[in-house]
Parts: C-alpha cells; sequence; structure tokens
C-alpha cells in the first residue's frame, strides 16, 4: 500500500480525483479506469483526460500564486479581450467566494 500511495501522492489532485471516480464506479482494473475517465469529462475518456490535466494545472498554479491573485488575472485578461464589464461584474456576484474576495476582483477590474 505504501507504494500505491507513494504513486498517487506523486500525482497530486488529479490522483486523488481519478482514485475517487475509479472507486465509485464499482468496477475494476482497466475496466475502472475506462468508466472513470468517460465519467469525468465531456466527450468520454479523452475527455476525462483532459479535465485532469486542466486539474493539474489550476492545483499547480493556485498552490504558486494564490486564488485572488490568478482571479485578479483571469477577470484582467477577460475585460481586455472585450468582454463587457457588466457581465463580469455579474459573473463575479455568482461566484461561490466571501464578499470580500467578490470586493476585491470589482475594485480590481473598475
Amino acid at each position: 500500500m505504501d507504494e500505491a500511495v507513494g504513486k498517487l501522492a506523486g500525482v497530486g489532485l488529479p490522483g486523488v480525483i481519478l482514485l475517487i471516480a475509479m472507486a465509485s464506479t464499482g468496477l475494476t482494473g482497466a475496466a475502472a479506469i475506462t468508466a472513470a475517465l468517460a465519467m469525468l469529462g465531456p466527450g468520454g475518456m479523452i475527455g476525462g483526460v483532459v479535465f485532469l490535466g486542466i486539474i493539474g494545472l489550476a492545483s499547480d498554479s493556485l498552490s504558486k500564486y494564490g486564488l485572488s491573485t490568478l482571479l485578479k488575472g483571469i477577470y484582467h485578461k477577460r475585460l481586455a479581450n472585450g468582454e463587457p464589464l457588466d457581465n463580469l461584474i455579474k459573473e463575479i456576484n455568482r461566484l461561490p467566494i466571501s464578499k470580500r474576495l467578490k470586493l476585491v476582483l470589482k475594485d480590481e477590474i473598475c
């Protein structure tokens, strides 16, 4: 078990998500991997692999920069790309984040 735990810990969050998805299928072996990947993303197994890749990138960036810095950068970029400010403000209001962080984001892009 120590070997399996060590390998999954090395992969990080994507490994944990894949492990949970595999356990929820009720299958074993290659069938569990195939079903879990197909379950994780749109487009079947390929979508699941892409989803795990995105999770890996997101969790790595989050640990390096923090949520506030990443969200500020994302909303600055979207505003610079021409998305209407009103739409971005509405979207920020619907995010499942603290009121304080919502205010910080709105102040940052206004």
